[in-house]
């Protein structure tokens, strides 16, 4: 029999037809495809803060499917922007990275990141823009646009062991209120041995990392800044307000003699105030689930002391976007930010860690409601934000910083003056910034 010849028409029916067939059976395979990114988190150790981050993807890659995320943990902030830029002149760039929100202008000049509220077109994304603590945003705004989002965001707090406030004949329930408190009660918590050797500091603040950020609190409580005028061109490193409060951290040792002289390091302060050789600490309230869960006594959280006011830097790490050239990415790396800080997540995150929830709508969440009512000193740093400066950012930040971490050594350990430290750090700062201006 031979083959049944179709009339042209229905050859191109059919034809078309069997092209439709194919399609439809080609989309799904087209739909499986995914986004890969890779999200930098600065982590200078494995352990909880990873698992946690961990979850986070996991349960992000569970609501978006078409989306795989690669942590890579990089270690310090510090190595975080150095690994981050080097892979990205590479032609590995991240998609994602936590990186301090100091650095926000030198990730604008390396024309490393995009502005975040490119992204936000829709209400429901203006609003969640327009929903983090405004003293978290000094340090992710400028010129007109939002460069990084609060994540991992702190300040300053105060630290107390309520036993030995007890023992001194102090109060254990109340904290030191201003500087002069702060002496006061300093000089009958410091302990001797009968051979004359210390085994108690009235007051320890660590020094030998990070120590513009302690004096930015100190100084901002003697009603100066470090910051010029938010351009990241200009600081105030010899304004006499700083001066005077590098004065009274050195006082503390040198003269009133509440605290170990020298350098005092970041990491062991923790440590030293669990072994009791320290019972009061300025530190970061991204401790503060450490200390709850390590502190072998009862303790407080407070605000910090006063001097002319209230004072605090705001610190930490924000979330960057990265500029890749692939829009696919680019928007997936926006909704990985944007689902990292919703009120929920930075709620979970808040209270797994210890750092500052961003947002005052993850306050009202269920979990951080339960969360306070059970552990009230978790609120004590989002109150004091109202009292908050944005941390020291200019271009070139990291050297900018390390000039006056290099002053603030040279006082404490005796070598320079506060003026003469001060002025140093100032004049090499403006040496660095003048390119800038």
């Amino acid at each position: 029999m031979p083959p049944i010849r179709l009339p042209a028409a229905a050859r191109v029916l059919s034809a078309l037809l069997a092209a439709s067939l194919l399609a439809s059976t080609a989309l799904p395979a087209r739909a499986a495809e995914k986004v890969h990114l890779s999200f930098f988190y600065p982590v200078a150790i494995g352990g909880p803060v990873t698992r946690i981050v961990d979850d986070l993807v996991a349960d992000f890659e569970t609501a978006n499917p078409d989306v795989d995320v690669k942590a890579v943990y990089a270690g310090t902030y510090q190595e975080t922007i150095g690994k981050a830029l080097t892979a990205r002149k590479g032609g590995q760039s991240p998609d994602v990275a936590v990186l301090l929100s100091a650095d926000m202008f030198t990730m604008i000049d390396q024309d490393a990141v995009l502005p975040v509220d490119g992204f936000a077109k829709d209400e429901a994304a203006k609003a969640w823009l327009g929903g983090f603590f405004p003293a978290f945003m000094r340090n992710s705004r400028t010129a007109d646009h939002v460069w990084g989002i609060p994540f991992q965001r702190s300040t300053t707090v105060l630290y107390w062991n309520k036993d030995a406030f007890k023992e001194a004949g102090l109060d254990p329930e109340k904290a030191p209120q201003s500087w002069d408190e702060l002496v006061a009660d300093g000089k009958k918590l410091t302990k001797a041995d009968a051979a004359g050797q210390t085994t108690q500091w009235g007051v320890q603040i660590p020094s030998n990392l990070t120590a513009y950020w302690l004096l930015q609190g100190l100084a901002a409580q003697a009603g100066a800044l470090l910051t010029g005028d938010g351009s990241g061109t200009t600081v105030t490193f010899d304004a006499p307000g700083v001066v005077s409060a590098m004065q009274f951290w050195v006082d503390l040792a040198q003269k009133h003699h509440v605290m170990k002289p020298g350098s005092i390091d970041w990491a062991t302060t923790p440590k030293d105030f669990f072994e009791r050789k320290a019972a009061i600490m300025y530190t970061t309230t991204g401790n503060l689930t450490n200390v709850r869960k390590n502190a072998p006594f009862p303790f407080g959280v407070a605000m910090l002391p006063a001097d002319k006011q209230r004072g605090t830097p705001t610190g930490g790490g924000n979330l960057y976007v990265f500029k890749t050239g692939d829009a696919a990415r680019e928007a997936a790396a926006f909704k990985l930010v944007r689902f990292l800080s919703s009120p929920e997540r930075a709620a979970e995150w808040g209270i797994k860690t210890g750092y500052v929830a961003t947002r005052p709508d993850a306050w009202e969440t269920p979990a951080m409601k339960s969360y306070v009512q059970e552990f009230p000193p978790a609120a004590v740093a989002r109150d004091q934000l109202q009292y908050a400066v944005a941390e020291l950012s200019t271009y070139d930040n990291q050297r900018v910083a390390r000039t006056m971490d290099d002053a603030i050594q040279a006082v404490l350990t005796g070598a320079k003056t506060p003026a003469a430290a001060l002025q140093g750090a100032q004049a090499e700062a403006d040496r660095l910034l003048k390119p800038y201006r």
